[in-house]
């Protein structure tokens, strides 16, 4: 999962022009080129099986990058032609699950915590003073509020990212709206031109302002597109 966490991975969404190079080299050679980084192959895609062909197409793995199987059907993969990647179910669901970890957090931590100060609150602190308020002291000061430790002590069926907590706290919609986003783009996104699409800062706003961005772009991408997804440290 993405997070505003800076210990995390990040997850970066390459776009290759219909008949360019579109295989694994390719895309970790315009991460490196572009963003000074290397990576590895994310398997997050999910692989769309058609209605009438779909018990034959899902046998074989044309026009996918770095694909698993499960029982012999390929089911997830690194990336491929856009019309054989699930894009829709893949936001449906990461929605899904969104709403169901949202709404355990309402139940087992807003309604018995107080409202905490976000991470980016904390950050910005830091950033203001690195001398007077280390990395680590701003962690400390964070994690020390009742509902994020009660976030970080749960352990029931969910797990919470209290890095995410400004989401949780913007409400329902806005917290799957993120999550169905980051589940179609990641954190950055590397267009076809060699654009890098990325949040401007940490806040809430900025993801999400790039996130629209980002998955505006991949509408408008044809279905011969290729996209890949690469983990970066």
């Amino acid at each position: 999962m993405s997070t505003n966490n800076l210990n995390a991975d990040q997850i970066v969404t390459v776009c290759f022009n219909p008949g360019d190079d579109a295989d694994w080299f390719a895309a970790s050679e315009k991460v490196n080129d572009l963003m000074s980084a290397s990576g590895t192959p994310a398997r997050r895609f999910r692989v769309r099986h058609r209605r009438f062909i779909g018990w034959l197409t899902r046998f074989f793995g044309y026009y996918l990058l770095d694909a698993a199987r499960k029982f012999g059907s390929i089911t997830i993969a690194a990336g491929g032609r856009k019309s054989r990647l699930d894009l829709p179910g893949m936001s449906q669901v990461a929605a899904n699950e969104a709403i169901a970890r949202w709404r355990a957090w309402n139940t087992h931590i807003k309604a018995t915590t107080p409202n905490a100060r976000t991470w980016e609150d904390f950050l910005a602190q830091h950033k203001a003073a690195p001398a007077k308020v280390t990395l680590a002291e701003a962690r400390r000061r964070f994690e020390e509020q009742p509902r994020v430790t009660a976030m970080l002590e749960y352990g029931i069926g969910q797990v919470f990212d209290p890095y995410e907590l400004s989401a949780y706290q913007a409400g329902e919609a806005t917290y799957a709206g993120l999550h169905w986003r980051v589940a179609l783009i990641g954190d950055a996104l590397i267009t076809t031109d060699g654009r890098i699409l990325r949040a401007a800062s940490g806040s809430l706003a900025d993801r999400l302002r790039f996130l629209n961005e980002a998955c505006m772009y991949l509408r408008t991408l044809s279905n011969r597109a290729r996209l890949c997804a690469v983990t970066i440290a």
